[in-house]
């Protein structure tokens, strides 16, 4: 694996394989479309950047996000690949991983088809899961004790993002009080930036390892072995990570940056700042914790954090219910997706 072509060599040897790696590709493109806007949403609507500069920062500091925090912590990637068992075949372990990746691709694309940031992280812990109980008929498979991480996560996340966004747009607007507001707009500017920086440096950590894990998880069930204690993630599967999720958001992000950005709290410099710095805060406490989270989680409720500080009716809570929806439907959803995807796989290719 330390040389990509070594990796394609055995790509090419096992069609299973190179079916479950392209499927996986797909999931981190969809998520370049979905989840990664999320991180320079507000950076571009407050016009900070253009779109495409703004794209070209999210894939470098997609990219360090997940260099320096594999480097310093991999655990959230070692979580994804110990929360389900597909058992010790290796041709059924890759059709039915294979099943639970395009089941979070069509759940993805038909979230992205409606403008909803859905989160691909939790659409990836539904589809496997749902499809290692198809594969079990029970609930053998999953991993208990990992996957309550993901509740905890949600829970912490979503606190985090709502009270962090609101302390530090408060404390901006507490420290900024007697400054004329047209002086604080440069400053402001290039503060956004480096927040929206630091958010993509945060994606690239959590969701980057996350996709990264699956593609690791793939090879060695094709071997018919199990994953290492101490994984090892290549440089180049990091560049290639990042690429693709810059891809995807060049090619569908401006949907989401609008929803996010726009439609949920109409968002001055300062608070975007606020907003930004506040889910980077968040995502580094729960990637420092190793818990998966979602990276959409605490962006929108960062925002909606800021905008309770002017007033609670600054939020769009028609925007909010159509997201929480979302969020809500997507582990039974894709799961039951993951699930009839994998009787449907297993019984044409076994």
């Amino acid at each position: 694996m330390d040389s990509i072509l070594v990796f394609w060599n055995q790509m090419t040897a096992n069609p299973l394989l190179f079916i479950a790696v392209a499927l996986t590709i797909g999931v981190i493109l969809v998520n370049g479309w979905t989840d990664a806007p999320n991180a320079i949403a507000t950076c571009v609507v407050t016009r900070c950047m253009s779109a495409r500069a703004a794209i070209i920062m999210a894939a470098v500091f997609n990219f360090l996000g997940v260099f320096i925090m594999t480097l310093v912590n991999a655990t959230v990637a070692e979580t994804i690949t110990k929360m389900v068992d597909f058992g010790d075949d290796p041709d059924v372990a890759i059709i039915s991983l294979s099943a639970a990746l395009f089941a979070i691709v069509l759940w993805a694309v038909l979230a992205w088809v409606f403008g909803i940031p859905t989160s691909e992280s939790h659409a990836l812990i539904a589809g496997l899961t749902g499809s290692a109980i198809a594969l079990h008929g029970n609930l053998g498979g999953v991993n208990g004790g990992e996957w309550v991480k993901v509740i905890y996560g949600i829970v912490i996340s979503v606190l985090l993002g709502f009270g962090l966004g609101w302390l530090v747009c408060k404390l901006v607007t507490v420290i900024f009080y007697n400054v004329n507001r047209a002086k604080t707009e440069p400053f402001f500017k290039g503060a956004q930036i480096v927040g929206a920086a630091s958010m993509a440096f945060m994606h690239g950590a959590q969701d980057g390892q996350k996709f990264m894990g699956v593609i690791l998880l793939c090879v060695y069930m094709s071997q018919g072995q199990t994953l290492p204690s101490d994984i090892h993630i290549p440089i180049w599967l990091m560049a290639v990570c990042s690429v693709v999720m810059a891809l995807g958001t060049a090619m569908g992000g401006k949907k989401i940056i609008k929803s996010v950005g726009m439609d949920m709290v109409k968002l001055e410099k300062y608070q975007g700042f606020s907003a930004d710095i506040a889910a980077a805060l968040a995502l580094l406490f729960c990637s420092v914790f190793s818990l998966p989270v979602s990276t959409t989680h605490a962006k929108t409720t960062s925002i909606m954090g800021v905008g309770a500080v002017k007033r609670v009716s600054a939020i769009n809570f028609g925007v909010v219910k159509e997201m929480v929806l979302t969020w809500v439907l997507t582990f039974p959803g894709c799961g039951l997706v993951g699930f009839l995807m994998t009787k449907l796989f297993m019984a044409i290719f076994t």
